[in-house]
């Protein structure tokens, strides 16, 4: 694909009193899937970046504002380079596409304070598990992958959607399948039950199966089915609620503690004092979603408070600019920010270690 000035196609209007650039596509073929059934592709992209989009043949005249037509032709270039790879293309990677170019909210600004680590650009960040390559949607995504990369702790905050758990359960399957760990351990707080587990129907499986499950729907997302099934046979995955990893040392591991905002201060202290040899933790929660009993202290928060300063631990604080899900959630999850803002209801950033 290649920048043609000469020929504008017929029906490109320049917008914003500029030329139109004007992009060349060398593979018929991938037009459709580019583009998407009805152009849908071409229309979220339009309505994105606030861009017009003519196409005439195999080329795509993009008016608009400079900067705006530079962000298109990137997502363009992106989405065409992964069609040319073999990829496929859904309606979030053309999102986490548009994200990436920096050129809407959730791209390369951030609010509140969060920053980006020196050295945690995304570009070329590719997590490979057997079913799927997965790669950042948003620059905070490729922030935080980076982040689980190359460090043994880090917390991943901030509201649902935004891809915490999921991205984290990727990097352990890829690391597990590298070599570079044993065995994954995923583990929540079974908050609802006081995680006095005895009281419900069924063997110990069917009484934690349904506090676990979106852990396994991660895994089954990035595993065949019948990995999943043996590698939970053999051990080299072990799915459990926080109550089962006392008096353990998780070495040579992958640890994830998910929904880690319900957890009691105890409860955290245990796990981070698990952490074995040649073992790494991710610990992910939102502390706008406390489910603890009214008066009883976050294990997440403070934790935050009192690892303040301690090195080799790193924190990624996303925003609802970063939500990943329908657009809908990200909408949702602002108005209710809004109204504990209004109610002064302290919300998800709270308290934390240093970026």
């Amino acid at each position: 694909m290649s920048n043609m000035p000469p020929e504008v196609p017929r029906g490109a209007q320049p917008k914003g009193g500029s030329r139109p650039t004007v992009l060349d596509f060398d593979d018929n073929r991938l037009l459709g899937p580019l583009f998407g059934e009805h152009d849908r592709n071409l229309a979220r992209i339009e309505q994105a970046l606030d861009v017009s989009l003519s196409l005439r043949g195999n080329r795509l005249a993009i008016s608009g504002p400079p900067a705006a037509r530079d962000a298109a032709r990137a997502v363009l270039d992106e989405l065409y380079r992964r069609l040319k790879h073999g990829e496929e293309l859904n309606a979030g990677d053309v999102d986490g596409a548009i994200r990436m170019s920096g050129a809407v909210p959730g791209g390369s600004r951030r609010r509140g304070g969060a920053t980006r680590p020196a050295g945690a650009e995304s570009d070329e960040l590719v997590i490979d598990t057997r079913k799927r390559v997965i790669k950042p949607r948003s620059p905070m995504q490729g922030v935080y992958l980076r982040q689980l990369l190359e460090h043994e702790l880090v917390f991943g905050l901030g509201p649902a959607g935004t891809g915490k758990t999921y991205l984290a359960v990727a990097v352990a399957v890829s690391m597990l399948l590298s070599g570079r760990v044993d065995r994954i351990i995923l583990s929540r707080p079974a908050v609802e039950a006081g995680e006095r587990l005895g009281f419900l129907p069924g063997d110990m499986r069917e009484k934690v199966d349904p506090y676990l499950r979106p852990l396994y729907d991660a895994l089954y997302d990035m595993l065949p089915g019948e990995q999943v099934v043996k590698r939970l046979e053999n051990g080299e995955i072990e799915v459990a609620p926080l109550a089962f990893m006392r008096g353990r040392t998780l070495a040579n591991a992958y640890v994830i503690l998910d929904e880690a905002q319900n957890t009691t201060p105890v409860q955290m202290k245990m796990l981070l004092t698990r952490l074995g040899e040649n073992s790494r933790m991710c610990i992910t929660g939102d502390l706008s979603q406390i489910d603890l009993p009214f008066g009883m202290p976050s294990g997440l928060r403070d934790a935050l408070t009192v690892l303040e300063g301690v090195a080799e631990i790193s924190v990624v604080q996303f925003s609802d600019a970063d939500v990943v899900r329908h657009g809908l959630v990200t909408r949702v999850v602002r108005a209710y920010a809004q109204r504990d803002r209004e109610l002064g209801v302290a919300g998800h950033e709270g308290k934390g270690l240093k970026r």
